[in-house]
């Protein structure tokens, strides 16, 4: 494994796929096996139309999976498309403020929030000063930087632009910036590189754009609810489904939860609950388009095809049923 990937260069972001590609070739790995083809749309239509490809998978966008998802299946053509998401975190006051302040900030902000299982909706239950002034206070240390506890850049100018587009319009409707990320934007790292900080929005409103769309960020949106039931149902009304969590100390609020939650990856006092193996990685509603999940056995379905055989042996007319000329 090791001489096909050097995997801790690939984290520090010193590789890209061309490299990877490069490194199995030289390894020994046969023509056609792994490729990188670079393309947009044209490309992407040509893959899913060629009759030699069996079948499709995708990861970006809701509306770009579910356009791709009902263009294999015109087909017919397996697919399996990952959409956006909306990850919400619960907080009840019995959660320990430390452990879950911890957890929330590495998910919101770890990989600047460019993953699809990153925390975006912070729903605490009831007023918890504390553990708010806990989480800006621990945000507000963090440092620009690739390093580990340091939140790195975002891909490219258009995502600083998105971005900070989402926390301005959060602003402007009266929400409250407790951590405000934009100052990294241009001065950060010297000015190289794409920049926005860890960012937490207070809202008073749950119908806020940046409280229901992705946002692709380090961005956490903040919400006070009266009760549980307020924050299961502002969960629930979303239309995205790959993950939640709930914080709590207390099993019966864990279970009540993770039964309620609308989102297929369910966390207990974990920030991005990602199943460990051997199950299967995969969202609900427009989170995934597919049948089955990427990982696992469900990607073991999907990747491979059933063949059933079914024999029944007569012995032969006129001879014996073995040969003994075989027999040794």
């Amino acid at each position: 494994m090791r001489q096909l990937c050097d995997f801790e260069a690939i984290r520090e972001g010193s590789y890209d796929l061309n490299r990877i590609a490069q490194m199995m070739h030289d390894a020994g790995v046969p023509p056609g096996v792994f490729n990188v083809v670079n393309g947009a749309v044209d490309v992407v239509n040509a893959l899913v139309d060629h009759p030699d490809v069996k079948a499709f998978t995708f990861v970006g966008s809701t509306p770009v999976a579910k356009l791709l998802s009902l263009r294999c299946r015109a087909i017919p053509k397996k697919a399996l498309c990952l959409g956006g998401a909306k990850n919400h975190l619960v907080v009840l006051p019995d959660a320990d403020i430390e452990m879950t302040t911890g957890d929330i900030i590495n998910s919101f902000a770890g990989s600047a929030g460019q993953r699809c299982m990153a925390a975006s909706v912070m729903l605490v239950v009831g007023e918890q000063k504390a553990c708010l002034d806990r989480l800006c206070e621990k945000t507000g240390a963090i440092k620009a930087g690739q390093g580990a506890g340091e939140c790195p850049p975002v891909i490219d100018e258009a995502a600083v632009t998105r971005i900070t587009r989402y926390i301005n319009e959060a602003e402007k409707a009266g929400a409250k910036i407790l951590v405000d990320g934009r100052t990294w934007t241009g001065s950060a790292n010297g000015g190289k590189g794409f920049w926005v900080g860890p960012t937490i929005i207070h809202h008073s409103s749950h119908t806020d754009a940046a409280m229901k769309e992705e946002i692709f960020g380090p961005v956490l949106s903040v919400y006070i609810c009266k009760d549980r039931d307020e924050a299961i149902s502002i969960e629930n009304s979303s239309p995205f489904g790959n993950a939640a969590s709930i914080y709590t100390s207390v099993g019966q609020n864990a279970d009540w939860f993770t039964k309620r939650f609308d989102a297929a990856m369910i966390g207990v006092n974990i920030g991005v609950p990602v199943p460990r193996e051997p199950f299967a990685f995969g969202g609900w509603n427009d989170s995934k388009f597919g049948d089955m999940d990427i990982t696992a056995d469900g990607g073991i379905e999907f990747f491979t095809k059933r063949r059933k055989i079914t024999t029944k042996w007569v012995p032969q007319q006129g001879g014996s049923v073995v040969d003994s000329s075989f027999i040794r």
